[in-house]
């Protein structure tokens, strides 16, 4: 019932910046929290940013605080995720992810729809 349409993802230097979307659409779930996710090779799904729909209310992992701005448009039902002062260690596949309820949260295991991601390559 719900669909996430990521894109934006690619190659860049460090230093650099990358804006990534990710489109929403469906009946029932459209509305509640939404959050993006990365994984890097080796290594566990990690939280990056959340939005509430209800309120725009936003949080970050804190290895991304002040270089990321997650930010929402109703109109569109599009998520953002501002991407700046990338490094090396941002590279990972990034996941755009809904949830089905209205509470936020930062556990992948509490968003039930998924996109199906979208590589973020940062060059040294």
């Amino acid at each position: 019932q719900v669909q996430l349409v990521e894109s934006g993802g690619g190659l860049v230097q460090a230093g650099g910046s990358l804006r990534l979307s990710c489109a929403a659409s469906g009946r029932t779930f459209v509305g509640y929290p939404m959050g993006w996710f990365r994984q890097a090779p080796g290594k566990e799904r990690e939280f990056v940013a959340a939005i509430r729909w209800s309120d725009a209310s936003t949080s970050y992992a804190d290895s991304v605080k002040g270089r990321f701005t997650i930010s929402r448009d109703n109109a569109k039902n599009t998520v953002y995720l501002q991407m700046n002062s990338l490094n090396p260690e941002d590279t990972a596949v990034y996941y755009c992810a809904a949830r089905n309820a209205p509470l936020m949260e930062l556990d992948a295991n509490d968003y039930a729809y998924w996109g199906q991601g979208t590589q973020v390559t940062v060059s040294s």
